[in-house]
């Protein structure tokens, strides 16, 4: 479990510091690993022009911005920043990226759909007509509006402190780059602020707060009685009667003690990596990898067991990613009233539901309040009861529960979290703070300039100061 936690804190996302040695040294001599050299490369160049071209045609953010902030402070992408272009073709929507001239990967933007890596030959149609979800009418909010069109100002001092030490930059370390904290306390915005360039509507990276979303889409389904958290995962490529993988239910996969042989190094060399950037059917590699545990025995946070949840969705809902959006938004982000939500696929029409949700900072709030009153909102049950004690029950002797972290034991007494609080989470500090008991959110997105977080308490502490800051602002724990 610990291996597995050092995995997901300790390394920044998606690239290391040997892959840009390594690369760089020999990415042009006749070495005998140079195969496995290029395709790191390309998992490298795969990572610039998505982040690009989301943060672009999604976000609506300056491609120079994306780079110099989420792209080059990345250890290993740093080392081999000088070698990496990209290219933003505006008018077709597209982004490529190379490193040295090679190693080229395009990300093409598509509407509705947001930004993709596609790995054919021939030119992709940057917007290909979705009708089927552009002209399905938005249903009415069941949550009520939780805020008006002006930025919310803290009436609260204690509140105001909260947000200045939220957004302060330190005077030596890494960079916070804080882009926007919401707070939300009994249904209503008590205080919130953006960096600038960003504001109430710009849609956010989700990262793997994501994995709390499919969680939600899960449960869903599990009200309406088409899946069940207890029976093993209907995943044809494990129907074989000597297949051990056969065993492995919904529940393991949703809380990473499948036992697959999917460790997310992300190391460029790892197959999660390659993956997630080089693979058309990112869920169909991760139904591949054979058992390493026995299903349930071992803790191992992993991306690709979301991955396989995202494909059992799909294929509940209908199939295709059309179905996909049609299901989240009736069912989910139109009673919430998150209106401004883009998923991305990969190429087999499957939700990259482990990362890539694209959602404004209030949209983030308003999922949070989702898990508030046990799944109700305005009076309608979206989550089946009792679907938040399961997803906020800790799992094994791990951090993690079910789609959300909880903590050790330890620091959840240090920075004075109520009993009842847990949180969505995502790297380079994307959180989602869930209190019922205090009907609190807070949601605080940014692009931390984070190294190698070697512990739960480095992770932690980075959200801990925000979380007792806004605690000691609002009233006690009922």
């Amino acid at each position: 479990m610990q291996q597995s936690l050092s995995n997901w804190l300790g390394i920044t996302k998606y690239f290391l510091i040997g892959i840009a040695v390594i690369a760089a040294v020999l990415a042009g001599a006749g070495f005998v690993y140079r195969g496995e050299i290029h395709r790191a490369i390309r998992v490298a160049t795969g990572v610039v022009s998505h982040e690009i071209c989301s943060g672009v045609f999604v976000s609506g953010l300056q491609a120079d911005q994306i780079f110099a902030e989420n792209i080059k402070p990345r250890p290993g992408l740093s080392l081999i920043a000088w070698g990496l272009a990209y290219t933003v073709d505006a008018e077709h929507r597209t982004v490529t990226a190379t490193f040295q001239g090679g190693f080229a990967n395009r990300a093409v933007f598509r509407y509705g759909l947001g930004c993709q890596v596609v790995h054919d030959l021939e030119p992709a149609n940057a917007q290909p007509p979705a009708p089927e979800v552009a002209a399905r009418p938005q249903l009415a909010a069941l949550l009520p509006e939780i805020a008006g069109s002006a930025v919310v100002e803290p009436a609260d001092d204690k509140l105001c402190t909260a947000l200045d030490r939220a957004f302060a930059e330190p005077d030596h370390g890494r960079a916070r780059r804080t882009k926007a904290v919401v707070v939300v306390q009994d249904g209503h915005v008590i205080a919130e602020r953006y960096a600038p360039g960003y504001g109430p509507d710009t849609p956010l990276i989700s990262y793997s707060v994501a994995k709390s979303i499919t969680n939600a889409l899960l449960g869903i389904l599990v009200r309406e009685g088409r899946l069940s958290v207890d029976a093993p995962a209907p995943v044809a490529a494990w129907q074989g009667a000597d297949d051990p993988r056969r065993r492995i239910t919904i529940d393991q996969l949703e809380r990473m003690t499948s036992g697959l042989a999917i460790d997310e190094l992300n190391t460029g060399f790892d197959p999660w990596s390659r993956a997630l950037y080089l693979e058309r059917d990112i869920a169909g590699f991760a139904e591949s990898v054979p058992l390493e545990a026995a299903p349930g025995s071992t803790w191992n946070y992993t991306s690709g067991n979301t991955l396989i949840l995202s494909r059992i969705i799909r294929d509940a809902v209908g199939g295709h990613a059309a179905d996909v959006l049609s299901f989240a938004r009736r069912e989910l982000f139109d009673p919430l009233g998150m209106r401004k939500v883009t998923i991305e696929f990969d190429e087999a029409g499957t939700p990259i539901g482990s990362t890539y949700f694209f959602a404004p900072a209030r949209d983030w709030a308003r999922f949070g309040m989702l898990y508030l009153n046990d799944g109700v909102v305005g009076g309608k049950r979206i989550l089946p009861e009792g679907w938040v004690a399961y997803s906020s029950a800790r799992t094994l002797d791990s951090p993690y529960a079910a789609g959300f972290w909880l903590g050790s034991p330890q620091l959840r007494t240090r920075f004075g979290l109520p009993s009842d609080a847990f949180l969505a989470a995502g790297i380079l500090g994307q959180r989602i703070v869930i209190s019922p008991s205090q009907q609190l959110v807070i949601a605080r997105f940014g692009l931390w300039d984070e190294e190698y977080l070697q512990t739960e308490e480095d992770l932690v502490k980075m959200t801990g100061q925000l979380i007792a800051d806004v605690l000691a602002a609002t009233r006690p724990t009922r």
